[in-house]
């Protein structure tokens, strides 16, 4: 094996390839060749760093020097410099021009704010190692755990470790997964099924995205070992066909497991077959919850079932079936390795370990976060992500997805773990936590999600294929300003019913938004149905445009921007805007340079 003096590790997720890292990967290689330091240098493309809004992310080793927002024309700099002459290229370091340490475990990936308060354990190896190699996955400890668990334990033993460690579902239920696995290992059958559930739909989500690129052998190891403790043989990843980096990532990694005898029959000569096919999701939202899931899989339209049965009785084809999230079964393998009492000494007593969040929204520094549970949205929004960009205040954060909650600047002190963010009226979900400052509008924001939730319903049960559609039209007609007071009373009614009768967990948490945004925003609620504005100036429909005479220095470009010719006046002299004809449409107050066009 050749030993290489510096290594070069490049972000290969989705952000950073959206941002064309391929082609900075691509020119490393061949410049490195061309200066003959390709017997010294290795480049290798990795899984997500996490912090996406610097993407693409390229760091060099042994220094640990972090290079941020790379691009093909600095890639030549960077070789000449840095690896051949030795000479850091401070101008393309990240901002805080700070040094990545590589620390054990990935406990510190660099000496600033985002990463200090980290806790790497699902992304433990992501931005570490090269996703398609699995050498390098075992090198970091890879597969121990499944040898661990074949040639030392009993099933019976795994399913008590896990009991002890508590390890909560991160798929949003928060079921541990030591208990589901104990209620389908008794069950008799010819035939167990482990499913990995990859259908992240939730909007601004690709936190299990992210662990399929970076690290897919983690999930593969730790269906093994699942399947070891339940007595299954066969397993299923169902991942969304959208992740086409993921799937190739995961065919890749099947292929290289089972040439290892990682997976398939006998492996670590213990008699224990296991094996594992992809499914490709076509989107449906729907499909996250278990039942649909499940329904997808056997080629059924994916649609919710009643529960009991539960799949660890009668899941797939009416066999027993476990089903964890991608995050969920990466967290397996160190758990195995380090025990439970390791895995219990970060988060709480009730949530102990991290929880990872796709960081998005109204927030400096967008990106993949991993955290002890138990860590205030505070330090999570400020400490890590940098607060909202632009000086821009606060207003709310949205946890669980288009099913959680919105909470404000008074919550800010929450423990993140999930009794505490649902005492405060929102849900941990799968991880997505979106940001919204001063310029969104609330009313607005609960309108955009169940506007999801009515496109992505299944339509089986009446509460959720009737009733969200009844509140996303009485939430249009308040952004419209036809609303009234009675319609505030009947989206209450509707999400109270909503939550009571809908037949699976999408449809009764699918009123979340609306209720958290009526109690903590209500008067926003109010300004629109009794006075007919908008408090962020965001709804088109309320909006007003009017220029200010004493700014307005008569240059016509609003006149000339304006489609309709609402605005009339003269050169040099002030302009007005006929309310009658004017769209709304903002043109006026984007082009306006004087700050005399003003926005009401």
């Amino acid at each position: 094996m050749a030993i290489f003096r510096s290594h070069v590790l490049i972000c290969g997720g989705t952000g950073c390839t959206s941002n064309k890292s391929q082609l900075v990967k691509a020119r490393f290689e061949e410049k490195i060749k061309e200066v003959k330091l390709d017997k010294e240098v290795q480049v290798v493309g990795t899984g997500c760093f996490g912090l996406c809004e610097e993407g693409p992310i390229v760091i060099v080793y042994p220094e640990g020097s972090f290079y941020s927002r790379m691009t093909v024309e600095k890639v030549d700099e960077i070789v000449d410099e840095h690896l051949l002459k030795g000479r850091i290229v401070e101008k393309y370091l990240f901002k805080e021009k700070a040094k990545v340490e590589h620390a054990e475990e990935h406990k510190s990936l660099m000496e600033v704010q985002f990463y200090s308060k980290q806790k790497r354990v699902a992304l433990r190896n992501c931005g570490l190692i090269n996703p398609e190699d699995i050498n390098e996955y075992i090198a970091r400890d890879g597969y121990m755990a499944l040898g661990k668990a074949l040639t030392e334990m009993t099933p019976e033993g795994v399913i008590q470790l896990m009991k002890e460690a508590n390890l909560r579902g991160r798929g949003g239920a928060g079921f541990p997964a030591g208990v589901k696995w104990s209620f389908a290992a008794p069950n008799k059958a010819d035939q167990k099924y482990i499913i990995c559930n990859a259908d992240e739909g939730d909007p601004g989500a690709f936190m299990d995205r992210s662990v399929l690129e970076g690290d897919p052998h983690a999930v593969l190891e730790a269906m093994a070992i699942a399947g070891y403790a339940i007595g299954a043989t066969k397993g299923f990843i169902y991942v969304r066909a959208e992740y086409p980096i993921a799937v190739r990532r995961l065919h890749i990694a099947i292929d290289q497991a089972r040439e290892l005898g990682l997976l398939g029959k006998n492996i670590f000569n213990s008699g224990f077959d296991f094996d594992i096919e992809t499914r490709l999701g076509a989107g449906a939202f729907v499909c996250g919850e278990e039942t649909a899931l499940m329904q997808s899989i056997q080629g059924n339209r994916g649609m919710a079932k009643v529960k009991p049965p539960f799949p660890a009785n009668k899941g797939l084809w009416g066999k027993p079936t476990v089903i964890n999230n991608v995050e969920t079964l990466a967290n397996i393998p160190q758990i195995i390795i380090n025990g439970p009492e390791w895995f219990k000494s970060f988060g709480t007593v009730k949530s102990p370990g991290t929880k990872v969040f796709a960081l998005g929204g109204k927030i400096t520094n967008t990106g993949l976060v991993e955290v002890p549970m138990g860590i205030t949205l505070r330090e999570v929004i400020y400490d890590i992500g940098g607060g909202c960009p632009g000086g821009k205040a606060f207003k709310a954060v949205q946890t669980g997805g288009p099913s959680g909650g919105c909470l404000t600047a008074e919550h800010l002190d929450t423990p993140v773990d999930y009794e505490n963010l649902a005492a405060v009226g929102s849900i941990m979900g799968s991880g997505g936590m979106i940001v919204m400052d001063e310029d969104n509008c609330m009313v607005d924001i609960a309108r955009f999600f169940l506007d999801f939730i009515v496109d992505e319903s299944c339509g089986k049960c009446t509460p959720c294929r009737v009733g969200t559609k009844r509140m996303y039209t009485i939430l249009e007609r308040i952004t419209q300003g036809k609303g009234t007071l009675e319609d505030l009373d009947e989206l209450e009614s509707l999400a109270i019913s909503i939550k009571n009768s809908s037949l699976c967990g999408l449809g009764q948490t699918a009123p979340n938004p609306v209720l958290a945004t009526l109690k903590y925003f209500r008067d926003e609620y109010i300004a629109h149905v009794v006075d007919k504005k908008c408090p962020a100036k965001h709804c088109k429909a309320l909006l007003t445009y009017e220029i200010d005479k004493d700014k307005c220095t008569g240059c016509t470009l609003c006149a000339r921007k304006c489609p309709v010719s609402c605005i009339s006046g003269t050169v040099k002299n002030p302009h007005e805007i006929d309310q009658e004809k004017c769209i709304k449409c903002g043109n006026c107050y984007s082009v306006c340079r004087f700050g005399a066009v003003q926005k009401n």
